[in-house]
């Protein structure tokens, strides 16, 4: 898993922008599109703003103060009415500018929340879809960090990190015009000094997001390195491999410190850098604007003016930056971007056709009136399995099974159990061949009708957060709660149901983690029962219990299999007496097949299996 985390890390480390990923992940804003209107109006009223507040300040420099002090120097009393008209001026400007920015702040955390729900909820939908084959293949902590880290770092980076791109850019280009528009000399002399502060702030922001990458990757290794310390503490402890693990890990701190050190520097050189250039283009508007103000008074530059230009260096300086890390951040959110849209364009490799849809619906909006009563009987014609990776499972593999008929399903490890009831859920499709339900094979309907009418008892049930009469009721949506508890009673789980302080209301936790195996296994069974399915499977429902449990479940079981055709994958041959028919398998052919007692009566491999667990549990 570390070594799966670190050529993620590896792979996104070297990515430049790829637009096209970005106009797919720029098309969830399409819904928002009025939000982000606004938003970029109230930005660009910010910027507007953010330039005339200096020139404010110029106007009183030149228009008020300098004329009155004149006025005084002569004798004279000075003139306030202009001052008294600029302090109004000044404070209905600062509300406005105080009311853009709430707007912006609000609008921007709409863009940021919706574009999250959306994408969330656009992956999880997806995820819905996807077939059991993705789960097998996908490690369940790259789909978490998909719709919780990658999501979150998508939606920042196109709401503020967009909206200060945006501002950014507004700004540079309303000073641009202001300037212009007020003394060309003087725009001329401070855009002297963009070129060199972009150059310098794209120079130093490729370098110093570099050094952080290799951070992110020496620090990918010590989590791994701290994860392997704390899972594998007892193994290092017999094999006395404490100094070895610490020397390795201090040289990954060490790397760690190093790469660190790197990134502060680069970043301690950079603030600098750019000062040194603004202050340069200061100097510069100092010493022509110092000229033009000396100059004749019919062509002199104004102080205010002088003011104004000095500060609109300054101001410079932001946009630029703020440009530069928001194409650094881009970078960094690509990988993000890239794992996101894979996943939302990820195939459906088992999915209804067109046709059927029509019919039918899909998982989402299903058409019952065109559901058609289930029988129960499954048909196994000619059908090959392989999985993406690997040799055939089953190889020209048939089996005929009558509605209400109960087959048990024998075999070691990897001899096709599993994958005969993955393909009568349709979890896979045969690689060739055809499944058939009731005569007709079951592609040619949809998979909302055939798990309508499927139940499937796992090995390890799985329970949801909630209370237990919630997890039953799963089975029934629209059941009533004495419709739950009858489910319940069928199954032989009402008893210890009722010993809970709390009865049907007892919280079960995640996954169920406050009840027992058999208590989720019973829990299951009930849910199964409320259901009522057609087609029953059962994944080695009794594996992981005790003695006692287990004949509890046995009698659940039973009333289970009544009227309705089921698959049993067993692991303890003593809960597959009473099936119709055991299939031994073996690499995906059956090589017996029977009755309990005929099969006994044959002495053939399953007698074997049969009698060597019966003497186990025996000595037990």
């Amino acid at each position: 898993m570390m070594q799966d985390q670190l050529r993620d890390e590896e792979h996104f480390s070297s990515k430049k922008i790829d637009w096209d990923v970005w106009k797919k992940i720029f098309s969830l804003m399409k819904p928002l599109k009025k939000y982000v209107i606004l938003a970029l109006v109230t930005v660009a009223l910010l910027a507007t703003a953010d330039v005339v507040y200096p020139y404010i300040t110029k106007f009183a420099i030149d228009d008020l103060i300098r004329p009155n002090i004149n006025i005084v120097e002569n004798g004279g009393s000075p003139d306030l009415s202009k001052i008294n008209i600029l302090i109004i001026f000044f404070i209905g400007f600062m509300i406005l500018q105080a009311v853009s920015v709430y707007l912006f702040i609000i609008f921007a955390g709409k863009i940021q929340t919706e574009l999250a729900f959306n994408i969330r909820k656009k992956a999880f939908k997806h995820l819905q879809e996807l077939p059991f084959s993705y789960y097998d293949r996908t490690r369940v902590g790259w789909i978490m960090a998909r719709m919780t880290s990658d999501s979150r770092n998508l939606s920042e980076i196109l709401s503020w990190g967009f909206i200060d791109l945006a501002w950014g850019l507004f700004l540079i280009i309303i000073l641009t015009v202001f300037m212009f528009v007020i003394n060309f000399k003087l725009a001329l002399t401070v855009l002297a000094v963009l070129p060199a502060l972009v150059l310098v702030s794209i120079f130093f922001r490729k370098y110093i997001l570099k050094a952080y990458r290799s951070i992110r990757k020496v620090n990918s290794k010590i989590t791994g390195a701290f994860n392997e310390g704390i899972t594998g503490a007892i193994t290092t402890k017999t094999l006395v491999l404490e100094a070895e693990n610490y020397d390795e890990f201090d040289q990954l701190t060490a790397d760690m410190r190093q790469q660190s050190i790197k990134a502060h520097i680069l970043q301690g050189l950079y603030f600098p850098s750019m000062l040194f250039i603004i202050s340069i283009g200061v100097s510069l508007v100092y010493l022509v604007g110092g000229n033009m103000v000396s100059m004749d008074s019919s062509t002199a530059l104004e102080i205010g003016t002088l003011y104004l230009f000095t500060n609109y260096v300054w101001q410079f300086f932001e946009p630029v930056n703020n440009v530069a890390n928001i194409y650094a951040r881009f970078q960094q959110a690509q990988a993000s971007a890239e794992r996101i849209v894979s996943l939302i364009e990820t195939e459906l490799e088992i999915k209804d056709t067109d046709e059927v849809i029509e019919k039918y619906g899909t998982v989402f909006d299903y058409n019952l009136e065109n559901f058609e009563p289930l029988l129960g009987d499954v048909e196994f014609r000619n059908v090959d399995f392989k999985y993406n990776v690997g040799e055939k499972v089953l190889t020209d593999f048939n089996l005929q099974v009558k509605a209400g008929e109960t087959i048990a399903l024998v075999g070691h490890t990897g001899a096709g159990k599993t994958t005969i009831i993955n393909l009568i859920s349709r979890f896979y499709e045969p690689t060739s061949g055809q499944i058939l339900i009731d005569g007709k094979d079951y592609k040619e309907r949809s998979l909302g009708w055939l798990h309508s009418n499927l139940g499937y008892v796992l090995q390890t049930p799985h329970l949801f957060s909630g209370s237990v009469m919630e997890n039953i009721r799963y089975g029934k949506l629209d059941a009533t709660d004495e419709e739950v508890i009858q489910a319940a009673k069928a199954v032989e789980a009402h008893e210890f149901i009722m010993k809970f302080e709390k009865a049907y209301d007892t919280e079960c936790g995640e996954g169920g983690s406050r009840l027992s195996v058999g208590q989720k296994q019973l829990v299951s069974f009930a849910r199964a029962i409320l259901s009522d399915p057609k087609i029953l499977i059962l994944d080695e429902a009794t594996s992981s219990v005790d003695t006692e449990t287990e004949q509890v479940i046995q009698i659940a079981i039973h009333k289970l299999l009544e009227n309705r055709t089921s698959f049993i994958v067993a692991h303890r041959l003593s809960t597959i007496v009473q099936s119709d028919r055991i299939l031994v398998l073996e690499n995906g052919k059956v090589i017996e097949e029977g009755s309990h007692q005929e099969l006994i009566d044959r002495k053939g491999y399953y007698y074997k299996l049969y009698t060597n667990q019966y003497s186990e549990d025996m000595l037990k």
